[in-house]
């Protein structure tokens, strides 16, 4: 049986991530685990940069957002050598396994950390959804709401001022937040990497919606697929729209996590540590149609994690 378990949050912040450190801590704390926080991911695993906790150390943190741990960009852990190290320092304090909060970059230290001897389980944390093989990612539902929000409150201007408003929106390769966002709040279009770019026909579009009873125009798009300030120029000398880009930026990433959020985190963090406890690696936690499941992180990473472009679809027959 696992004596000694240590967790840790890297890459990008996500709302949620406090709860999940929380949900592990108190877990192993009432299964009578000791049980250690690593600051600064890996990257403190590396420096032996850990806070042994008890139950005071995650009081009031459920609702915070970021990560009360600190993330750092440690690109040097896939160096084995490094990874070594990092193993001795876990063994002074006696860290038998680990739990990694994080995106896909995070579930490969995970892994390889695993093959190392030391078993890993990773939970997904990150706002973009793009984890393969989980219905959602901590920190997806606070980032929507915060985009949600946003675009209501650029709509009230558009409006006001008869303009088209073009969001740029997180998502890197998914295009989840930009596809829930735009039908949540009615937008005009949605551009994304899986329902593609044509900049004529974005063009095109606007410029039949300025010449019909519409006064005002939406587009949200996803990161890296256009240069949004660009685009805007284009479209405001082709239709007639006053037209402004926005970037939203990291503002996505932070505030206080959803309900959902929390509840999803603490769900994951007992399931992890239950799997440690039960002489699991090398695995993940992942929601899959309302349950929480084990899998296996080479199989999860195997593929792409692919957008229902369903729902899409659907929001399609209502403009």
């Amino acid at each position: 049986m696992v004596k000694c378990i240590g967790v840790l949050t890297s890459g990008g912040d996500a709302p949620g991530m406090n709860a999940a450190v929380r949900a592990v801590a108190r877990t192993c704390l009432n299964k009578g685990i000791e049980v250690y926080g690593v600051r600064l991911g890996f990257k403190g695993l590396y420096e032996g940069d850990f806070i042994k906790f008890d139950r005071r150390s995650t009081r009031n943190i459920i609702n915070q957002g970021g990560t009360f741990l600190k993330s750092a960009r440690f690109p040097e852990f896939k160096e084995e050598a490094v990874r070594q190290v990092a193993i001795e320092k876990m063994k002074e304090v006696g860290i038998e396994a680990l739990v990694v909060i994080g995106g896909d970059g995070s579930y490969q230290g995970a892994l390889a950390l695993t093959k190392m001897g030391i078993n890993c389980i990773g939970i997904p944390g990150t706002i973009d959804n793009d984890i393969p093989k989980t219905d959602k990612t901590i920190g997806f539902d606070t980032a929507l709401n915060t985009i949600v929000e946003a675009l209501d409150r650029l709509r009230d201007t558009s409006s006001s001022h008869q303009r088209c408003t073009i969001l740029e929106v997180m998502g890197r390769y998914c295009g989840d937040l930009a596809i829930h966002a735009g039908i949540a709040c009615g937008v005009e279009m949605i551009i994304t990497s899986e329902t593609g770019f044509d900049e004529d026909k974005v063009i095109a579009r606007l410029k039949a919606s300025k010449a019909s009873d519409k006064s005002h125009a939406i587009v949200v798009i996803t990161e890296h697929i256009t240069d949004v300030h660009a685009l805007a120029k284009k479209v405001e000398a082709a239709t007639g729209f006053e037209t402004r880009a926005n970037v939203l930026g990291h503002m996505q990433r932070g505030g206080r996590p959803t309900a959902s959020d929390r509840v999803l985190a603490s769900r994951m963090g007992v399931y992890a540590v239950e799997l440690l406890e039960a002489g699991h690696g090398g695995e993940c936690v992942s929601l899959v149609h309302g349950r929480i499941e084990g899998l296996d992180i080479v199989e999860t990473l195997s593929k792409r994690r692919e957008t229902d472009t369903a729902i899409y679809e659907d929001a399609s027959k209502l403009r």
